[in-house]
């Protein structure tokens, strides 16, 4: 039996507020150990979770933006496999639309919706606690928006209900929105395990979240881990078998890890 590890990134591998991966480190040295492929599942950019690929010397697929594709590695997969197109050195399977186009849509709610495509680098960097050289990657969204939405409940339940009635979904990851045209985490993750189980008959499957936004992936998966925000409580999800373990953030998913993954 194969394990193999999809994650969410923001609040779960990396601090919420720092995004540093150090209290996981022994785990994600034991995963390396074990050859147990890492699979990012987050709503960062191709450009954001590639430098965390390259720091942690990671070369498993990963999905990006919350479903809106699937980037793997050419000669990844030891057979052909079905893709929208190739970029770099990664084939991309496109589940999401383009990033254009949500900007399009979202001009026609009639609102006056603020997302990362209206602020400029140093905005991104200020609401988010990036530094430029991060806050300009994040920047660099190709299929889905991140918004910064203000005003009351009734307010923002307006804005998110016009945002839905132009065909857009909207979800929220702990902090802020997000907006797409319809894909989630579950649909990719559930088209990559289908690939990993014909390169790996056997395999197990675990997720770790720590928000809404990461429920469609819990739900694709064997076992699906929520780890703490920040005040040391769950996020609100009723899901059978799902294993909630104690510390936030990465402290949460070394723990996971380490008692999930036998050394």
């Amino acid at each position: 039996m194969k394990d193999v590890v999809f994650t969410d990134l923001d609040g779960s591998l990396l601090d919420a507020s720092t995004y540093s991966y150090s209290e996981a480190l022994d785990a994600l040295n034991l995963l390396r150990s074990k050859q147990i492929p890492l699979v990012f599942c987050s709503a960062k950019t191709r450009a954001e979770q590639e430098v965390y690929r390259k720091a942690l010397a990671i070369d498993d697929p990963f999905i990006v933006e919350n479903g809106g594709a699937i980037f793997i590695p050419k000669g990844y997969f030891p057979f052909t496999l079905d893709h929208d197109k190739t970029i770099d050195d990664y084939l991309v399977i496109e589940l999401g639309i383009p990033y254009i186009r949500i900007r399009q849509l979202l001009k026609e709610t009639g609102y006056h919706i603020k997302g990362f495509g209206d602020m400029t680098v140093e905005e991104v960097a200020d609401t988010t606690g990036l530094d430029l050289k991060a806050a300009a990657l994040a920047k660099q969204r190709e299929y889905d928006e991140t918004l910064v939405l203000e005003g009351d409940a009734k307010e923002i339940k307006q804005v998110l209900e016009a945002i839905q009635k132009v065909g857009l979904n909207w979800m929220h990851g702990g902090r802020y929105y997000n907006v797409t045209g319809g894909n989630d985490k579950g649909e990719a993750c559930q088209i990559l395990i289908e690939l990993l189980k014909k390169k790996s008959t056997e395999i197990r499957t675990i997720g770790i979240g720590d928000s809404a936004n990461d429920l469609p992936m819990l739900k694709t998966v064997d076992i699906p881990v929520l780890v703490q925000k920040e005040g040391r409580r769950w996020e609100g999800m009723e899901l059978p078998g799902l294993v909630k373990v104690g510390g936030v953030g990465p402290w949460g998913w070394r723990e996971a890890i380490l008692s999930l993954i036998v050394d």
